[in-house]
């Protein structure tokens, strides 16, 4: 810059002074340059001195050169005043949406991982100029307060401009420099961070500043959660237990645990049963993951053979053995170390269905265990589990269950044949008015029944294009169980940001981005964390839903009932409106919800039993799934969009798509052959969640704390132009 031009620039500027108003500051600003605390024709000759010097703290646009634009920019700031008052807290770390709400405020965030820093200019007026964006490793209020300096934990703190418009897709920031961000939190699965915005530019934590994490990390970032923990292990290949109803046949037990185990307290315990024809051997991967991340981990011989009471005896009593003689096996190096209150179990197909059916048998005391308690158990998780007991259920009733199953399975196959091979029943029976469980569902496209243990056979069903193969399909189990572990036994429940998304929204490491994998989750029955609006267990008329609420629409054959497919095939037909339905076995279940279709602009409204203040909410939750091989699923063969509306009680709506969170909409059926005429397999449930302040995202002129009504809105005016739906559990969570 000419020094003419600078001379004239300073006079021109002092002489607005009057009118420019010096703002007072509380705490410095990087206008403030003399650091008096206020803004006067003194910063403006301290601003030309560093200037004419070649100090870069006069590089206000931060390009690293000295030019008109840094005086431009630093005019700016000088006329907007410096910031003051209090410290700012608010969601800022977000997944970036193309389409409204603009962005996705969640909490878990993949290594390496492209993620934006996002303002809500309804919420927060967003900072004039450029300002510096910190990612700082987490600190409590306490922490922050005796210590507010901002050290960036990638090196460096990011220049950045909001662009300062009406809406949070103006003001949006990706972050840079995300390589150097650390994720490794050792034998635990994420690093947590906090987000400052430094508007004043003063290199600290303080007034008129904005941060993500004053009360509690405002992000965790996860590592590739498919690799090896930092552990060293040591395996015992094989030993005998002997106790009493543990044939000699089936009495062997293989233990893998942490090297340094000599060293170690209250350790979580991982037991595993394996399935029909399969072995004890076979699931070594497990062993290994886990073991990595610091658990002692116990497969053990399983009586299947049988049938699936014999197998629910064997993994009765197996533990029994192990928790009774700690101080023998392994020469007694587990005595005293573990934590026997922090234990899972995972089965496999028969061993599926018998951790089910054990759990159900301690539950209603036709086993009692002897060195153990049902309460010990906090996870128990079925791997493709049969359905043999069709008289008396095998129920993993008030456990924390997960089932994870293939598309491609060609053993235990989810098709509608026979019940025995209907495993979603067993998920759907997991605290279905038995208990106040969590469960959750990880259906994995183009794997089969044996790809989830080492040696069994391919049996794989389905076309050969979507095959993923033995060794991905271990990657999206191995994350599954990792999170859902982590949550149950170290209580870290960002984690289960990973099964409760949408897998294209969290974009976890380790999975090739084609892999597909289709979660469903329910909350733990407990009223004083959610409420119901329609379960479809009572109030059976299509009027009224469950919660009282009344029910209209006008989506086409729509049908309340049990989610079963009432005949043994897959091929579409009217008389079988739940085609593809295998959620309830035998006419013995009861879970119930409802399935409609739709070619023009269609809606389904639930009117609310009053009002109901959405703020009170984290989450609104439902789940649906295309109808296989219905004329209209066929006609689209794609995912289905639609949009969920609020609306309040003075009429004013607010409408989402559920395919802006960073994914296609509802998955279209795995397009399997057989049982049939016609391609696709059984009906994928999906869970979605929206946090309803999304709804009121840029200042919508919606009252949250005075919902009226859920309407959600199908046809080519709000998403897909045809499709069938099946829709279950409407439920508001805390």
């Amino acid at each position: 810059m000419p020094m003419q031009f600078r001379r004239a620039a300073v006079l021109a500027a002092a002489a607005g002074l009057v009118f420019a108003g010096a703002a007072n500051a509380q705490g410095s600003c990087r206008a403030d340059l003399d650091g008096d605390g206020e803004l006067t024709l003194f910063d403006f000759l301290e601003f030309q001195n560093l200037f004419d010097s070649g100090d870069l703290r006069a590089d206000f646009d931060g390009d690293g050169d000295l030019t008109l634009f840094d005086f431009l920019e630093f005019q700016n700031e000088f006329d907007a005043g410096c910031p003051s008052g209090d410290i700012i807290s608010a969601e800022l770390a977000a997944e970036s949406l193309s389409q409204y709400p603009f962005a996705d405020y969640v909490r878990a965030f993949s290594e390496g991982r492209p993620f934006t820093v996002a303002i809500d200019p309804s919420v927060v007026t967003p900072p004039v100029g450029s300002v510096n964006i910190y990612i700082v490793a987490d600190k409590t209020a306490a922490e922050w307060d005796a210590d507010p300096t901002l050290t960036d934990a990638r090196g460096f703190a990011q220049p950045g401009t909001f662009g300062g418009g009406a809406s949070t897709n103006d003001n949006k920031v990706e972050m840079g420099g995300i390589g150097f961000l650390n994720a490794d939190a050792g034998e635990n699965i994420g690093v947590p961070y906090d987000v400052v915005i430094d508007v004043d530019g003063n290199g600290e934590l303080s007034g008129g500043d904005i941060i993500d994490g004053l009360d509690g990390p405002g992000m965790w970032l996860f590592k590739d959660l498919t690799t090896l923990g930092p552990a060293a292990r040591t395996r015992v290949a094989t030993y005998t237990a002997t106790f009493p109803g543990i044939p000699a046949s089936r009495d062997q037990q293989r233990l893998t645990y942490p090297s340094d185990i000599a060293s170690r307290t209250n350790v979580p315990v991982v037991i595993i049963a394996h399935g029909n024809g399969q072995q004890y051997v076979w699931y070594d991967y497990m062993h290994d993951h886990f073991a990595s991340h610091g658990w002692v981990v116990m497969s053990h011989e399983d009586d299947t053979g049988p049938g699936i009471e014999t197998a629910s005896e064997t993994i009765l009593r197996h533990p029994d053995y192990f928790w009774g003689n700690l101080d023998t096996i392994a020469g007694g190096v587990l005595e005293g170390r573990l934590d026997k209150s922090q234990t899972s179990w995972i089965g496999h197909s028969r061993g599926g269905e018998g951790v089910a059916r054990a759990w159900n048998k301690i539950e209603f005391g036709i086993y009692n265990p002897v060195n153990y308690e049902l309460s010990d158990i906090n996870l128990v998780s079925s791997i493709a589990p049969t359905d043999f007991l069709l008289t008396s259920r095998s129920n993993p009733g008030g456990s924390n269950h997960h089932h994870i199953a293939g598309s491609g399975d060609g053993d235990v196959n989810g098709g509608p044949t026979t019940p025995i091979t209907q495993y979603f029943a067993i998920y759907e029976r997991a605290g279905n008015d038995e208990g106040d469980n969590q469960r959750t569902n990880t259906y994995v496209w183009g794997a089969d029944h044996n790809d989830f243990n080492c040696c069994g056979f391919n049996d794989y069903s389905g076309p050969a294009a979507l095959q993923i193969g033995r060794a991905e399909a271990q990657q999206a189990a191995k994350i599954a169980w990792l999170v859902l572990i982590q949550d149950a036994v170290r209580g870290n429940d960002v984690g289960m940001e990973f099964v409760q998304r949408e897998k294209e929204s969290l974009r976890p490491l380790g999975l090739r981005d084609t892999t597909k994998v289709i979660n469903e989750y329910k909350a733990a029955y407990d009223l004083s964390q959610k409420t119901i609006i329609d379960d479809f267990q009572t109030q059976t008329s299509t009027s009224i839903a469950s919660s009282g609420a009344s029910v209209s629409f006008d989506v086409t054959n729509l049908v309340e009932g049990r989610i079963d497919d009432g005949d043994t095939s897959f091929s579409w037909t009217p008389a079988d409106p739940m085609n593809g339905m295998t959620r309830a076995d035998n006419g013995l279940d009861q879970h119930r919800g409802i399935v409609f279709d739709y070619n023009s602009d269609r809606f389904l409204e639930f009117d609310l039993v009053g009002t109901v203040d959405f703020n009170e909410y984290r989450w609104l939750s439902f789940r649906a799934c295309q109808g296989t091989r219905h004329p209209d699923t066929v006609a689209i063969d794609e995912d289905q969009t639609f949009m969920v509306t609020l609306r309040d009680g003075s009429g004013n709506t607010s409408s989402i798509s559920i395919g802006a969170y960073g994914n296609a909409g509802l998955q279209d059926p795995f397009p399997r052959t057989g049982t049939g005429t016609g391609a696709g397999w059984g009906n994928e449930l999906e869970t979605f969640r929206i946090n309803p302040q999304d709804f009121a995202r840029d200042g919508v002129n919606i009252d949250l704390s005075d919902i009226d009504a859920i309407r959600f809105e199908f046809g080519p005016s709000h998403g897909t132009a045809r499709g069938r739906i099946g829709f279950d559990d409407l439920e508001l969570l805390r």
